[in-house]
């Protein structure tokens, strides 16, 4: 059944819109300019090849890098691969073991399992509490001489909690460890700054900060402890990217990328202030029609709330509300296995709560009207299913 009324978005960690201001700064690089940023020999490629360093100028100063320590990648999977495989193959030699945790996006434990099963790798999961969080102490005492990378991430995808970076950054550093985190929830909606953090590897993707899909990128830090730090490429063929990374730069969404980068950097910290009060507003109705908002207590980011919806399984209510309400049960990249999340499940939680939670996470275009209706909608939903499934069980 159709509906006059646009259904409410709600899947903010999933991606976002393209901002208008970044279609129109990446328009006449589909048209006008569209040069291949590798033609060193006349204007359409220096013109090209300028915009490229201008967003790669954007970027790197919504994270407080060099510019020449970003590299342009299709999205944050890659700089992922890119990160974990490069290092691997580089450093493999004098260890083969990586520490990681149980949290982590697919694109991190996809990669690591992967080095296990052909790479000869050995990977420490760290466990998390029921909050979601590490204990730093495991972290230290599973470090072994052989350990050639720490990689956690920035802010977890389904829940929304933090891990401790600065201090995680500190135990690595202290032990000559380089540490990559995966900040591509968490880079254009909170202040990170890799200097301040000690982050030396860090992935990005511009469509979760209101930039176009298909482009992300990794920073790499110049230097780490008077070295610098190498990585053998995934691709090869064209050298592009200082070689870490070759192929033709995709110029008008790298273009939309800068400017996403440069339109966070602007508006971030009155976003998030805003973001979260309404993602306040919602939790406290939800809360008070009995649902229970997952890891309430920890530092988490300000857009995002996992709900638990006791009696009602997720796979019934966001079915009876697709209509009026875009919400999902967890990652997008694996909403489609059947099996209950991961992350959830690492946290302690039962298949039944698992399979009965829901990721709402709110964004840049979301308005208190939207927030108040759904909430509404939420909780007549909850009801009506709940009462449903106890007549008809």
């Amino acid at each position: 059944m159709m509906t006059s009324r646009k259904p409410i978005y709600l899947d903010y960690c999933a991606t976002t819109p393209c901002d208008p201001a970044v279609v129109e700064a990446m328009q006449p690089f589909l048209t006008t300019y569209f040069g291949n940023a590798s033609s060193a020999s006349h204007i359409f490629g220096w013109q090209a090849a300028e915009a490229v360093q201008i967003a790669r100028e954007q970027i790197a100063q919504l994270i407080h890098a060099s510019p020449d320590e970003i590299i342009f990648t299709s999205g944050a999977t890659e700089a992922l691969n890119l990160a974990i495989q490069g290092i691997y193959a580089c450093y493999g030699g004098s260890g083969n073991h990586l520490i990681s945790c149980t949290t982590e996006h697919h694109a991190v434990l996809d990669t690591l399992q992967f080095l296990e099963q052909h790479r000869g790798a050995r990977v420490t999961y760290l466990p998390v509490d029921s909050g979601g969080k590490i204990d730093l102490d495991e972290l230290e005492n599973a470090i072994t001489d052989k350990t050639i990378l720490i990689c956690l991430m920035y802010a977890n995808n389904e829940t929304g909690v933090l891990h401790p970076v600065k201090a995680i950054a500190e135990i690595a550093h202290r032990h000559g460890i380089p540490f990559l985190t995966d900040a591509t929830q968490a880079a254009g909606m909170l202040p990170v700054d890799v200097e301040t953090d000690g982050i030396d590897l860090m992935a990005m993707s511009a469509h979760k900060m209101y930039g176009p899909k298909g482009i992300g990128a990794l920073f790499i830090r110049k230097r780490f402890q008077g070295r610098k730090l190498q990585l053998i490429p995934l691709l090869h063929g064209g050298g592009q990217e200082k070689g870490w990374r070759s192929g033709t730069l995709n110029v008008p969404a790298i273009v939309g990328f800068g400017k996403a980068a440069e339109l966070a950097m602007q508006s971030r910290e009155i976003t998030a202030m805003q973001l979260k009060k309404l993602r306040d507003a919602l939790e406290s109705a939800l809360s008070e029609a009995g649902c229970i908002i997952h890891a309430y207590d920890e530092p988490r980011l300000p857009h995002v709330s996992h709900v638990y919806t006791p009696g009602v399984p997720s796979r019934i209510l966001i079915p009876a509300l697709a209509t009026e309400l875009a919400l999902s049960a967890g990652s997008a990249c694996s909403s489609a296995t059947g099996k209950p999340s991961h992350v959830l499940k690492a946290m302690g939680m039962s298949d039944e709560e698992a399979f009965s939670s829901l990721r709402i996470s709110l964004g840049r275009f979301t308005t208190a009207e939207d927030v108040q209706l759904a909430a509404n909608m939420l909780i007549q939903a909850i009801h009506k299913l709940r009462k449903q499934m106890t007549e008809n069980p």
